[in-house]
């Protein structure tokens, strides 16, 4: 069973950076594609960013590029989103989704494509 975890959100001034993780099981990194979205009250949930564990490429969404970066540790089945120069609009649900690379690629930031997710971890950023 893929079970994922998120943890880090919290609440930041506008300019500060939030390091959420994603703790993984229930898979083998190198099968899965992992991905970041979020949802804000009243938004649909939005792809942020993804990895593909097979050949390690990453993809942003357009509203974050330059400022978030995802990672993965293979070793201890974690996956990190670094998310710096915050915004009031970046202010979100974030989860973290899973799964099986064949399944989700080419359309690793579509919400629609993953079948396992994480409960979810709030990140505020007042305006």
């Amino acid at each position: 069973e893929v079970q994922l975890v998120e943890s880090g959100g919290g609440l930041v001034q506008a300019g500060g950076s939030l390091r959420l993780s994603c703790a993984a099981s229930g898979f083998t990194f190198g099968d899965e594609a992992i991905g970041w979205f979020r949802q804000a009250p009243g938004k649909e949930r939005e792809g942020v960013s993804a990895i593909n564990t097979a050949d390690g490429s990453t993809y942003y969404a357009d509203s974050v590029k330059g400022r978030f970066t995802i990672s993965a540790d293979s070793a201890n089945n974690m996956v990190y989103l670094q998310m710096d120069s915050l915004k009031p609009e970046d202010t979100a649900v974030y989860f973290c989704a899973a799964d099986l690379v064949w399944m989700v690629v080419p359309h690793l930031l579509d919400a629609t494509q993953y079948h396992n997710w994480g409960q979810g971890t709030q990140v505020t950023v007042p305006s």
